[in-house]
């Protein structure tokens, strides 16, 4: 974190819960990554997302998993999505989950929406499959 505080709990919290969705792998990678630049928005992700919202004990991983890519799906937001698909394998949504998700975004968002993210899932599962063959 910026200057010598130590982090808050509210970011430790989120640090905790963001390496169990996203794994170990992808926040060291980001932490080696990030640069003075965007170190106060990897700190911003890490204590606001993380921390205060996906660290909440109302909903599960696996239902803030959905729904997160539900909205990701929605807005076209790529890397994210893909990004929270992998995730899935470390919150519990299933591919039934996600299919039903992506179901959704087709009436309440629109088809080519869904259609694009449909593809990019079928994709990532591949990869996903094709990893755990290996």
């Amino acid at each position: 974190m910026t200057g010598a505080a130590a982090p808050s709990r509210r970011y430790a919290e989120g640090m905790e819960t963001r390496r169990i969705v996203l794994g170990d792998t992808h926040v060291d990678n980001a932490e080696i990554n990030k640069t003075d630049f965007d170190e106060p928005f990897q700190e911003l992700i890490t204590e606001a997302a993380w921390g205060h919202v996906w660290a909440r004990p109302g909903w599960t991983k696996r239902q803030r998993s959905i729904v997160t890519i539900a909205l990701l799906a929605a807005l076209g937001q790529d890397e994210e999505l893909i990004m929270h698909i992998r995730a899935t394998a470390n919150t519990g949504a299933t591919k039934d989950d996600i299919c039903e998700a992506l179901l959704h975004v087709a009436i309440y968002a629109g088809v080519p929406a869904a259609n694009h993210a449909i593809k990019l899932a079928k994709r990532v599962y591949k990869e996903l499959e094709a990893e755990k063959a290996a």
